[in-house]
């Protein structure tokens, strides 16, 4: 049975894209699943097993020569990035320099004590994940006193000049970050470069009166990439090879060696399709007949802006998940993939719901219309509801991520 604590001890431990596929990761070596490198010819591949490449892992179940059965999900979301060069600051007051990542919800990072997390990279090549768990800086809100109709005008963010952090006090010189980083580090060498996060550093949450809430960063989408490694460690005698993929740079349109996009799962099928000693007719027919979820959030209803959503769709948190479907083909579902994961929830006693934004009102996108178009795989979407998406803090009910979990476990064995 998927476990709520698990979930928040998931997103606790995965402030940035790599942090979230070594979590990922970790619950797969415990479970005796090999990790493999795509840099290295795959003389023997193992039956359970998985690579990791930047902030994206793929992971299978090796079950016979039919169709893949696929979950595709991204560890990356909107934040800020530390930039190559950030060390900035005026009148006293010491500032990194951060470029924004993503589609962020700009207010939702004033004035909290935020984190550091990423990936450092040294002079020699090497790598360090880095998770600088302490209130190191703080965007600060300009006081109303200083801004008298901000409450009535609203608050107008400039990305430039509004979201520099304070880090400190005095007079910064250029390096004081470089070196600041590698004693966090615990080296010698200043870092070369960085992918570096910056992140609220409040824990993940059960809330409410009730605890039929869960309050967290990053609940778009590590709350999938924990319902899809939590579905594959369980699904454990899959009819045909089980498959998960989550993806980096989802929220910058997931054109890189590491997004939906580039070609990490594609080689990673065909390689699997070589094992099973299939040629390449046999793995194209293999792709075409095969199927992917693409499990992303979904917009719940939002009680102060119910006028926001479509009036017939509109998902309600604690309903199950919500199939997305967009006849503009922003979400990839189709009405035979749609009625085919209504089927596998409905069989493993999964609520669902259907989320369709209104017509004047467009939605974003997914992995899932990107893995469709580079696989020829028929795909569906779906999400857990929530709110303040792309928020620092996110909300969703507490008892749709174990639907989502128990409904992809069901869909990895069907």
């Amino acid at each position: 049975m998927p476990s709520l604590d698990d979930l928040i001890d998931f997103l606790d431990a995965s402030p940035s894209p790599f942090h979230a596929a070594d979590s990922a990761a970790q619950r797969l070596l415990d479970a005796d699943f090999q990790p493999l490198r795509l840099a290295e010819p795959w003389n023997e591949v193992p039956a359970n097993g998985f690579v990791v490449h930047g902030g994206a892992l793929v992971a299978w179940r090796r079950a016979g020569g039919g169709p893949f059965r696929i979950v595709g999900a991204h560890t990356d979301s909107p934040c800020l990035r530390i930039k190559p060069r950030p060390d900035t600051g005026v009148l006293g007051w010491k500032q990194l320099g951060v470029e924004v990542y993503g589609g962020v919800l700009l207010n939702s990072w004033l004035d909290r004590d935020l984190g550091i997390a990423g990936r450092v990279v040294f002079a020699d090549g090497s790598t360090a994940d880095v998770n600088i768990d302490a209130p190191i800086c703080r965007v600060a809100q300009l006081a109303i006193h200083l801004d008298r109709d901000v409450n009535e005008r609203g608050l107008v963010l400039d990305k430039q000049a509004h979201l520099t952090p304070i880090w400190g006090t005095g007079t910064g010189q250029p390096g004081e970050f470089a070196r600041w980083l590698a004693d966090q580090a615990d080296t010698d060498q200043e870092p070369s470069a960085w992918e570096l996060c910056l992140y609220d550093r409040s824990p993940a949450a059960v809330v409410g009166a009730d605890g039929s809430l869960l309050a967290s960063g990053r609940i778009d989408n590590q709350v999938s990439c924990w319902a899809a490694t939590d579905a594959l460690l369980v699904a454990l005698d899959p009819s045909g090879p089980a498959v998960i993929a989550l993806f980096d740079h989802e929220e910058a349109g997931s054109a890189s060696t590491s997004g939906a996009a580039g070609p990490i799962l594609e080689q990673v099928l065909e390689r699997l399709s070589i094992a099973d000693g299939l040629g390449r007719d046999a793995h194209f027919a293999r792709l075409a007949a095969s199927s992917c979820v693409s499990a992303d959030g979904a917009h719940a209803v939002h009680p102060n802006y119910v006028e926001r959503h479509e009036p017939d769709h509109r998902p309600l948190v604690n309903r199950g998940p919500a199939i997305k479907i967009n006849s503009n083909q922003r979400y990839a579902t189709t009405s035979a993939t749609e009625a085919m994961l209504q089927r596998v929830f409905d069989g493993a006693g999964v609520p669902w719901q259907r989320f369709v934004s209104r017509n004047n009102v467009p939605c974003g996108s997914t992995i899932g219309p990107i893995t469709a178009t580079r696989l020829g795989i028929d795909t569906v979407d779906v999400g857990v509801p929530q709110l303040s998406m792309h928020s620092a803090r996110e909300l969703c009910g507490a008892h749709d991520p174990i639907w989502l979990a128990t409904g992809l476990q069901a869909y990895l064995l069907a």
